[in-house]
Order: C-alpha cells, then sequence, then structure tokens
C-alpha cells in the first residue's frame, strides 16, 4: 500500500515537532523556512524538486 504525502506537509510536521521537543527554537525555525521559501524562486529549484523526486521514487521501490 502507498501512502503519497505532500513534501511541505512531511516538512511542516517535522518542523513543529521539532519546536515543540525543544531541538529547534522558533527563531531558527523561521529563518529555515524562509531559505527554503527563498530557494525554491532559484534556478536550483528544478534540481532540488528532481533529488526529492528520485529518492522519494527510491523509497517508493523497496518491498519489504
Amino acid at each position: 500500500m502507498a501512502i503519497s504525502l505532500s513534501m511541505v506537509l512531511l516538512f511542516a510536521v517535522i518542523l513543529v515537532v521539532m519546536i515543540r521537543g525543544g531541538s529547534i527554537k522558533t527563531g531558527p525555525a523561521i529563518v529555515a523556512a524562509l531559505f527554503g521559501f527563498f530557494l525554491a524562486s532559484t534556478g536550483m529549484a528544478p534540481s532540488i524538486n528532481r533529488f526529492m523526486n528520485s529518492i522519494a521514487d527510491t523509497i517508493n521501490q523497496i518491498s519489504f
């Protein structure tokens, strides 16, 4: 059974868990989110998207 989940939602959940757990403070979390937002508008965005898609495809091909 394959479950697909938006990467944005996944990273948002991870970020909230890290803030609530004390692993990362609110200030650095906001900086990280803004960095990701501005990185998405650069020329590197397509390369990063292809990389993340290849990782997702690789994970999807693993069978237990």
